[in-house]
C-alpha cells in the first residue's frame, strides 16, 4: 500500500514495485474485491490477479526491457497512466492503466494495450 493510503501514495508504490518486479509488494496494493478489467478477462480477487503479475514479471524481468511513462493523471479516487515499452517478447506500442482506489487498495483497474510480438 502506498505510504500515505492516497491515490497518489498508491501509485507511486505500484510503479515502483513493479519496476522492481516485487510480486508480494504489488499485491499489496490489491485487496481480495479488487478487480482488474482486462481485454481477455475480468480477474477478482488476489488469487486471480496474481497470475497475471507473474507472467508480466517473467516477460518484463528478460534483458533488453525499457519502459516509457507517458502520462500519468491523479484526480481524487482514480490515477490514469499512458505507457509504452519493449520486451524481448513484445513491443507494447499504447499500453493504458486507470485504477480506483479506496482506503488505500486498488479497487478496480483497467489495462489494454496493443501489443505487437516479436519474431
Amino acid at each position: 500500500m502506498g505510504t500515505d493510503g492516497s491515490t497518489q501514495g498508491v501509485l507511486t508504490h505500484h510503479l515502483q514495485a513493479f519496476g522492481e518486479g516485487n510480486l508480494d509488494a504489488i499485491m499489496s496494493d490489491y485487496g481480495d474485491d479488487s478487480v482488474l478489467f482486462t481485454p481477455d478477462a475480468v480477474l477478482q480477487g488476489l488469487a486471480e490477479i496474481k497470475p497475471l503479475f507473474e507472467a508480466f514479471f517473467a516477460e518484463f524481468s528478460k534483458p533488453g526491457m525499457s519502459f516509457n511513462m507517458d502520462t500519468q493523471v491523479v484526480r481524487g479516487e482514480v490515477a490514469y497512466i499512458v505507457w509504452r515499452a519493449e520486451t524481448a517478447d513484445n513491443h507494447y506500442e499504447l499500453a493504458t492503466d486507470t485504477f480506483v482506489v479506496r482506503d488505500g487498495k486498488i479497487v478496480y483497474q483497467t489495462f489494454a494495450a496493443k501489443i505487437t510480438p516479436k519474431d
